[in-house]
């Protein structure tokens, strides 16, 4: 996995740069002492798998640097402070390593981290559907037929053209199932297809639904994330 790591405290940068070195599945692409330099200087033609970000940083801070984000990446948190943690996993950041980091704990980060990279490979272009339970059986949806899913307390709803499942899941669960080039979280309680987003209107997303419009809810943490993952055009 290709690895970029940016915090601004020099210690911790050559720990973490010292770690990678000797995990033999990671490669150090690049190191960055703060977040402005990572996002002039990372290629968009060089992929990076997974990012050591820090969070308090001058001028950029991680969660800043979290908003500009285009590509699906793993994301390992690295702070001294645990007040942020809450904040981050809403950006499903894969963990979040207390400073100072041993080595043990950050080995467990990153075989948490290329688990996750190695589904999102399994996602090959003819693997577009999902099979939902339905009562007592297993019902195949491809992925362009599911319009948006809604949580509900302890289940998630996934809405289609025809139906509705209702599913004991939990947002994170079925995010972490679907593929992030297809489905993107909006709100806490909401991810669309974005191929079914017709209109992007104040802080919510229009999808068409029975001849008519579905308005959901645009969470304030996710507006940058969905403006950068879609083609805007402004004049």
């Amino acid at each position: 996995m290709n690895c970029v790591i940016i915090d601004d405290d020099q210690m911790s940068r050559r720990i973490i740069e010292e770690y990678v070195r000797k995990t033999e599945f990671l490669a150090l692409k690049y190191s960055f002492s703060n977040a402005v330099d990572a996002i002039n200087n990372i290629s968009k033609e060089d992929p990076v798998d997974l990012v050591f970000l820090d969070i308090e940083m001058p001028e950029m801070s991680g969660i800043d640097f979290l908003n500009t984000l285009t590509s699906p990446c793993q994301i390992v948190i690295i702070s001294s402070k645990e007040k942020y943690a809450l904040e981050a996993f809403e950006y499903n950041v894969t963990d979040y390593l207390l400073k100072p980091i041993l080595y043990s704990r950050f080995y467990k980060a990153v075989e948490k981290a290329t688990s996750r990279y190695e589904k999102t490979r399994e996602i090959k272009e003819g693997d577009n559907e999902i099979f939902i339970k339905k009562s007592a059986k297993l019902v195949r949806v491809r992925y362009d037929e599911i319009l948006w899913i809604e949580a509900l307390e302890n289940y998630v709803v996934i809405t289609t053209y025809d139906d509705k499942y209702t599913i004991h899941f939990t947002m994170k669960a079925i995010e972490s199932k679907l593929p992030s080039n297809v489905f993107l979280r909006v709100h806490r309680s909401y991810i669309v297809n974005k191929s079914k987003i017709n209109i992007i209107e104040d802080n919510s997303v229009g999808i068409e639904y029975e001849d008519d419009t579905k308005y959901i809810p645009i969470g304030k943490s996710y507006r940058d994330k969905l403006l950068g993952d879609i083609n805007v055009i402004i004049k």
